[in-house]
C-alpha cells in the first residue's frame, strides 16, 4: 500500500476542490486517505484566553464539517479524520504528515481565484517554504470534475539544468502508483529586450533544452516511456498557455535550487507557471542521499 494522502480541509469551495483531488489521488495510487481540520491550538491568540468551552465547541463544530466532507466522497470510501491543533494550518499539516508518513499533502487555491486558476494564500505559501514532503496545489473548480476521473497523464517541468533526481523518483513512484503516462516538459521562453537576437538564443536554447530532456528521459525505466515536449513562447505563461492540458493531468515541478535540502521553495518559473495551468501542481523538495550530499 502507498504512503497516505493528507488534505488540509476547510468548509469552503477550494476545501472542497482538495478533498477532490486527495480522494481521487489516494484512490488512484491505492493510498490511505487521510482529511485534517487544523484549529487554532491554545497559545496561537494572544487575545482571548483558553476556554475549554470555546474548545469543545469548535472541536464539534470540526466534526460536523468533517461529517459533511465524507458526504461528498464517492461511497464506500475509506477515509481517516484528523482534528489537530497547531499554532498554524501549515504547521499542523506538515506534523501530521511527519507522524503518519505521509506521501502528499493536498490544499485547495486561496479564496478569490478564478475557476480552473491557482492562487497561493498565507497556508500554502507557508507549505511552500516549510514542507518536507510534495505540496499539491489544487485550482479553483477541480471538485466539478467526476469522481473517477482517471489521473492520465504526469507532465513533468524539467529545468534548463541536469540534475532532477527528485523529480525524477516522485514521478516514478507515481506512474507506477497510478498508471498514469508521463510528459517531460521543458519550457523555452523568450523574454529579451528588441535588441537581442532572438533567433540564434531560441536555437541554442531549444539544443540545451533537448539535451536536458534527454537525459532526464533516460532516467525513467524503460517500461513508463515518456513523451518529450519543448514549449516555445515569448514568456513562461505564453509557452504554457500553448500547451494541451487533459482533465485528469497533474503538473510536477521541482522545488528551487534556492531551497534547503528536503525543503520547498517555489522558483520564479514554477510561480510563473502557476499563474497559467488549469491542473493541480505538485511541488516535490529537494532531497540529499547522505549528510552534506544534496541531490
Amino acid at each position: 500500500m502507498s504512503a497516505p494522502v493528507i488534505v488540509g480541509y476547510t468548509a469552503t469551495k477550494p476545501g472542497r476542490d482538495a478533498l477532490a483531488f486527495g480522494a481521487r489521488l489516494a484512490a488512484a495510487s491505492a493510498a490511505p486517505l487521510h482529511v485534517a481540520i487544523i484549529l487554532p491550538s491554545e497559545g496561537r491568540s494572544v487575545i482571548t484566553p483558553p476556554d475549554a468551552s470555546y474548545d469543545r465547541h469548535l472541536r464539534a463544530q470540526a466534526g460536523e464539517w468533517l461529517d459533511a466532507a465524507e458526504a461528498l466522497l464517492p461511497e464506500g470510501t475509506p477515509v481517516t479524520r484528523q482534528i489537530r491543533a497547531a499554532e498554524s494550518f501549515a504547521e499542523g499539516l506538515i506534523d501530521l504528515a511527519d507522524e503518519i508518513g505521509a506521501s502528499h499533502i493536498v490544499v485547495g487555491a486561496a479564496d478569490g481565484g478564478a475557476r480552473g486558476r491557482h492562487r497561493l494564500g498565507s497556508t500554502t505559501t507557508e507549505l511552500l517554504h516549510s514542507s518536507d514532503v510534495p505540496v499539491v496545489l489544487v485550482p479553483r473548480g477541480t471538485r466539478k470534475l467526476a469522481a473517477d476521473t482517471p489521473l492520465g497523464r504526469l507532465t513533468v517541468a524539467i529545468g534548463t539544468r541536469p540534475g532532477a533526481d527528485a523529480l525524477i523518483e516522485e514521478t516514478v513512484a507515481l506512474a507506477d502508483a497510478t498508471g498514469a503516462s508521463v510528459r517531460l516538459l521543458s519550457l523555452l521562453p523568450v523574454d529579451l529586450p528588441a535588441t537581442a537576437d532572438t533567433a540564434a538564443i531560441r536555437t541554442a536554447g531549444s539544443t540545451a533544452a533537448s539535451d536536458v530532456l534527454a537525459a532526464a528521459r533516460a532516467e525513467l525505466p524503460d517500461r513508463l516511456g515518456a513523451e518529450v515536449v519543448v514549449a516555445e513562447g515569448d514568456s513562461i505563461e505564453d509557452a504554457v498557455r500553448g500547451l494541451d492540458w487533459q482533465p485528469g493531468e497533474v503538473l510536477l515541478v521541482g522545488s528551487s535550487r534556492l531551497a534547503r535540502p528536503r525543503r520547498l521553495f517555489l522558483g520564479s518559473t514554477a510561480a510563473k507557471m502557476l499563474h497559467e495551468v488549469p491542473v493541480p501542481m505538485i511541488v516535490v523538495p529537494r532531497t540529499r542521499t547522505q549528510e552534506g550530499e544534496q541531490r
